[in-house]
């Protein structure tokens, strides 16, 4: 299916979420802050379908992360999560730059149905060989 990469630093939300897209039969990496994110997307240059950032982390931001893959990936889809009213009204403000926010607390069909979305909305990622990436 699809590639995804989740940043998320509570170790028990993104364990969940990384079995649940796993189930769907996505490959998934896992990372615990947006830092450690930006990190793994500049090392494999880009080679994930869609992006599921928190908002609230450690280091370097959701909304960092997603100004700074956006610079280097204008094409990579990213969608972040919070539970924080604040934060979801600052989000939604960069339309050019993310899919949407997901609202914490979150069901597993509300995650599976958000990713889905992101997925339809947006063609395979190809590489320079014209062959669809890793996913």
């Amino acid at each position: 299916m699809a590639r995804v990469l989740i940043a998320e630093d509570e170790a028990g939300i993104r364990l969940l979420v990384a079995r649940a897209l796993r189930m769907e039969g996505h490959d998934v990496v896992a990372v615990e802050d947006g830092e450690e994110a930006l990190e793994v997307i500049a090392a494999e240059d880009g080679a994930f379908d869609a992006i599921l950032s928190d908002i609230r982390m450690p280091a370097l931001t959701g909304i960092e992360l997603a100004h700074a893959v956006k610079a280097v990936y204008p094409d990579l889809p990213i969608l972040l999560m919070t539970g924080y009213a604040e934060q979801k009204e600052a989000a939604e403000s960069l339309v050019r730059l993310i899919h949407g926010v997901v609202e914490k607390p979150f069901t597993l069909a509300d995650i599976r149905r958000a990713i889905g979305d992101v997925l339809a909305s947006y063609p395979p990622r190809v590489i320079a060989d014209g062959l669809r990436q890793a996913g």
